[in-house]
């Protein structure tokens, strides 16, 4: 492309990503200082390249997803945040009461709010976590939950039926072993270290003890799987909102996939992928008619994917500059 269309496709781009309205002729007369025959010439010129498309209830254009991809590649330049923003950003950064899981959190949620778009937090600790504690509480006569602690503080509980033939002080005698035994093992080699470390020893000491032991390590597998995988969205229902909602049907089917955690796990960006990447359109696994952009974020043994949902028509001048004020203060790793 020549450099007036390559300012012809910016300025389309930019004025749809704004009104939402198909972009006309006249109305770029005066900032290219072109008449309107050229401008209907170069148009229809990035129609044949693909990059534009017409609307079919107007005279104007829109982008194509191959037009926002060559924005986004040649065109774009990310946006410098506001002293707001980025007051808001380093509230959170500097927040030393704040564990890092609940840090990147509330990033999101503010991502989010400065932006008007959906934004999902992908998580994975890898050995951030060990095990402080593992209690086992009565409740009825055939009823426990069995509560696990990590040294960084989360807690989750799982609640057990116990078969008639399994006392509850056996219960207790395998927690006190278990606690003696494990205590600062990395959450994720706990289910291994029960079952060849723990288990010859409450085989010698617990009657009943295969059924003590099953109890024991679904427990740990249930927790390391939530420990390791977290899922946190926000501003679910921001993209809903957009014009491009206006049918029911098209509400609907976007809500049943902000509800499918299988379809949410796959916006889950490469490991080890160290910038920030765009997907647009049919070129993400989501959604066609959405763009997807991610980074990704490791500090401190935690791992994830940070993502923001928007509409093709995404300010993704400003997405990619948040993102990248974030991919600065989060990462330990970075090159």
């Amino acid at each position: 492309m020549n450099s007036r269309q390559e300012t012809l496709l910016k300025e389309i781009v930019e004025s749809y990503i704004k009104t939402v309205k198909p972009v006309g002729s006249k109305s770029l007369c005066e900032k290219l200082n072109c008449s309107s025959a050229t401008i209907r010439n170069e148009m229809a010129e990035l129609e044949e390249l693909g990059l534009l498309e017409k609307n079919h209830i107007s005279s104007g254009r829109i982008p194509s997803e191959a037009g926002y991809r060559y924005y986004v590649e040649n065109l774009m330049r990310p946006k410098e945040l506001t002293g707001e923003d980025v007051l808001k950003l380093q509230t959170i950064f500097t927040n030393q009461d704040l564990v890092l899981s609940d840090a990147i959190t509330k990033c999101v949620e503010i991502i989010s709010e400065i932006t008007n778009y959906t934004s999902v937090v992908l998580g994975k600790k890898s050995h951030a976590n060990a095990l402080q504690q593992v209690s086992i509480i009565p409740l009825k006569e055939d009823k426990i939950v069995a509560l696990v602690c990590t040294d960084q503080g989360v807690v989750q509980n799982r609640q057990f039926t116990i078969p008639p033939t399994v006392k509850m002080e056996e219960l207790v005698k395998t927690s006190e072993i278990i606690n003696k035994m494990l205590i600062g093992t990395p959450i994720d080699e706990v289910s291994e270290r029960l079952e060849f470390d723990v288990k010859p020893i409450i085989s010698k000491r617990i009657e009943q003890y295969e059924s003590v032991y099953h109890i024991f390590m679904e427990a740990f597998q249930n927790f390391a799987t939530n420990v390791q995988e977290n899922i946190h969205l926000s501003g679910k229902y921001k993209l809903i909102e957009k014009p491009e909602y206006n049918d029911v049907d098209e509400i609907r089917k976007i809500a049943s996939k902000f509800e499918d955690e299988d379809l949410i796990k796959k916006i889950e960006e490469k490991k080890g992928s160290k910038k920030i990447n765009i997907y647009i359109g049919e070129e993400n696994e989501f959604d066609p008619n959405v763009t997807v952009i991610k980074t990704t974020y490791h500090i401190n043994g935690e791992e994830g994917t940070i993502a923001i949902i928007g509409p093709k028509r995404m300010e993704y001048d400003r997405v990619v500059g948040l993102l990248s004020y974030i991919n600065e203060n989060l990462n330990d790793e970075r090159e």
